[in-house]
């Protein structure tokens, strides 16, 4: 069955309104992973070793986003193209939890049954736990400078 005439039109305008958007998350998500690249290549993990800066990316990366959708959502009215740049782009390109997931694997994989163990845990709660502090301190800073 053929769509109807008007479906064209609509569509392309639906696809022009969202160009911004993907062309913003495209762009901040590539940042973010030259960011969380360049980690990796500061403090390489040792074949073997305990993925520290992996864990630390995704720490931080939690971290900072939890403080930025407090500020974002609850604080001040930002342009409508921050929040899919930093947050979904950046964030979401410096934070890597598929590299978690490879790392956790080759420390099983390896035989390193106690360390791979510890990052499949530790990861996720600590990244939770980042995002529940920032969101937490920032809601309490911002409140308090309030007149």
């Amino acid at each position: 069955m053929k769509a109807p005439a008007t479906e064209g039109p609509r569509v392309r305008h639906a696809v022009r309104a969202q160009a911004p958007v993907v062309a913003v998350v495209a762009l901040g998500g590539a940042a973010g992973a030259v960011a969380r690249y360049a980690a990796s290549l500061w403090w390489p993990t040792p074949p073997g070793g305990f993925p520290w800066t992996i864990l630390w990316v995704n720490v931080v990366g939690c971290f900072v986003i939890g403080a930025f959708m407090v500020v974002v959502t609850e604080v001040r009215t930002a342009h409508p193209l921050v929040r899919p740049f930093f947050g979904t782009g950046v964030l979401g390109g410096f934070t890597t939890f598929s590299t978690y997931a490879v790392d956790v694997r080759d420390l099983l994989d390896g035989g390193h049954l106690a360390a791979g163990l510890l990052h499949l845990a530790v990861t996720p709660l600590a990244a939770l736990a980042a995002v529940w502090a920032a969101a937490s301190a920032t809601r309490r800073v911002l409140i308090r400078r309030q007149p």
